[in-house]
């Protein structure tokens, strides 16, 4: 298994933060294109890994180099997971906007929100903790 600086998967909650925060600024039709770009980041997690996203992508060409070496890599599978939570919320939002249920949306990508400052703030993936309970239950832990 090769790990990912875990670093990178707080980089890019710090970013998506920033844009879900956005999201919930903007009137509807430019929210419901911010929310979109944000599924499509996190369509892109889901399926090439955390790791290469854009704001992965970012992270490893220009922050990684200006940090020392982290003190060990994590196992992918978890913030990839916590990407397709991510995705979940990002759709109900963006089928709530399409839809009229602006409200319903705005609170989808609250949810969003608080997971992503949880991570970025505290190092506290929700996703994370939920892949884990799920191998837990699973029985593979």
């Amino acid at each position: 298994m090769s790990g990912i600086d875990p670093r990178g998967p707080r980089f890019t909650a710090s970013v998506t933060a920033v844009l879900l925060a956005v999201t919930l600024l903007l009137p509807d039709p430019a929210a419901t294109a911010l929310i979109a770009v944000q599924g499509v980041f996190f369509a892109m997690g889901v399926v090439l890994g955390v790791q290469n996203t854009p704001t992965g992508l970012v992270f490893r060409s220009l922050v990684r180099p200006r940090l020392s070496p982290p003190a060990a890599l994590e196992d992918p599978a978890p913030p990839r997971f916590a990407q397709a939570v991510g995705l979940a919320f990002a759709l109900v939002a963006l089928v709530c906007y399409l839809t009229g249920a602006v409200l319903a949306a705005q609170v989808a990508v609250g949810l969003a929100l608080v997971a992503a400052l949880l991570n970025a703030v505290f190092g506290l993936c929700l996703g994370c903790e939920l892949y884990l309970v799920g191998l837990r239950a699973a029985g593979r832990a």
